[in-house]
């Protein structure tokens, strides 16, 4: 895994809580596989943290994976969030 700044690793945690926002999206900006993304929420959050995110990624709950995604979903953000290109959040 290569070395992410502490706000890139920030956002990537962030990134992985949501629901909605697909393994691939992580990849596309941060060049981070699912398992690398797993590894990296396993060493950062606390243990109970970690196994309740583990639960729900694989519950069906969640979107995470795009090949399980409902195919009325098109997005991986929220319609009236401001548009993101690689990690560069424009001003509001």
């Amino acid at each position: 895994m290569s070395q992410l700044a502490q706000n890139d690793i920030d956002r990537v945690i962030e990134m992985a809580w949501e629901d909605r926002t697909p393994f691939e999206a992580i990849e596309h900006q941060f060049q981070l596989q699912e398992k690398e993304v797993i590894d990296l929420m396993r060493r950062t959050l606390r243990a109970s943290s970690f196994r309740l995110w583990r639960k729900r990624v694989n519950s069906g709950v969640s979107q995470k994976h795009l090949k399980k995604r409902n195919e009325a979903i098109e997005r991986f953000k929220c319609a009236s969030q401001r548009q993101i290109t690689h990690n560069k959040i424009s001003k509001r």
